[in-house]
């Protein structure tokens, strides 16, 4: 009777949550665990706890913030090696790629961050409510959403000669520009995949990977500068090129770590025909986030575009490049 008794008190449904959850650090649980017991022990005088709580917390968000800062500033290393080796060429490569890399692509970065923005959003609230799966479908909406935004910036940087000539550039400056943008659209797209996959990851917490495959590409990515500027010879476009080509392994090497992964296992389902449903409610949504973040960004841009006019714009751009 015991034996039919619980099998009659059995649920029909049994809540597997735990093992359909993604396996977070051990770290961040203890930590959490931790955090969680001192707050909660009344035996402890209040001072005590908010000093051990904010310890214990202040590690938590180190953990998660470093890695993330760390990432930012091997992507503006990575811009800055490419202007540095650029201008090792001549004045006018250094104001050339000074113009190209800040007066354009800032434009393309600025507004792919910001649109970008929105899948962080989305894949937050998808985690924190336990729907897994979604977070795979948010990072491909956003990625085809970016991809179509940046086939229609692409045409500024296929007109980028005429369009900074229209702004009263120097047209020598402007041509040189010109085709260091041009082997920046490969970049283009590189961003318009790695913004969203930055997010899906950041969302669940994992940072540290995407620091560890960026270090490992910048150094990659100064090895190659040397070789294609200076030893072959391709000169501007060359760096432009190698500075696209870098931004593409970041871009490759984070999607095989979501593959190969077990912390992605329940995140990532596969490619997905529901990314193609709801893009214009998307948009919406990523349009709003892309005007806040890019009036943050266009400011220095135009700087940039106003130096150019100066009587002597080689000089004023090559000044701009030292940020």
């Amino acid at each position: 009777m015991g034996s039919s008794e619980d099998g009659v008190y059995q649920p029909i449904l049994q809540n597997n949550e735990a093992t359909l959850s993604p396996q977070s650090p051990e770290k961040q649980d203890e930590s959490s665990n931790k955090l969680e017991s001192i707050l909660s022990d009344t035996t402890l005088p209040v001072l005590k706890r908010f000093r051990l709580a904010t310890w214990i917390e202040l590690k938590l968000i180190f953990l998660l913030a470093a890695p993330a800062v760390a990432v930012y500033m091997v992507n503006y290393c990575m811009s800055m090696s490419t202007q540095i080796f650029s201008g090792h060429l001549g004045n006018l490569e250094l104001a050339a790629a000074s113009l190209g890399n800040t007066g354009i692509q800032v434009f393309a970065y600025g507004l792919m961050l910001g649109m970008g923005s929105a899948v962080e959003t989305l894949c937050g609230q998808a985690y924190g409510a336990q729907k897994y799966e979604m977070l795979g479908v948010y990072m491909q909406r956003s990625t085809i959403l970016l991809t179509i935004t940046g086939v229609f910036i692409c045409f500024i940087y296929i007109f980028s000669k005429p369009i900074l000539i229209l702004l009263g550039e120097s047209p020598r400056i402007a041509s040189a520009a010109a085709l260091f943008v041009f082997g920046l659209i490969p970049q283009l797209f590189a961003y318009a995949v790695n913004m969203p996959i930055q997010k899906f990851l950041q969302s669940q917490s994992i940072v540290a990977p995407s620091a560890y495959i960026s270090a490992a590409t910048l150094v990659l990515h100064l090895l190659l500068s040397w070789l294609v500027v200076y030893k072959i010879g391709l000169g501007l476009l060359g760096a432009s090129l190698v500075l696209s080509l870098s931004w593409w392994i970041i871009v490759v090497a984070q999607f095989v770590y979501i593959l190969k992964s077990e912390r992605c296992k329940y995140t990532w389902a596969g490619f997905s025909l529901k990314a193609f449903s709801g893009l214009p409610e998307f948009f919406k949504l990523s349009a709003g986030s892309a005007v806040m973040l890019c009036l943050e960004n266009w400011y220095f841009q135009i700087l940039v575009l106003l130096a150019g006019l100066v009587d002597n714009p080689e000089l004023a751009l090559d000044s701009l490049s030292i940020w």
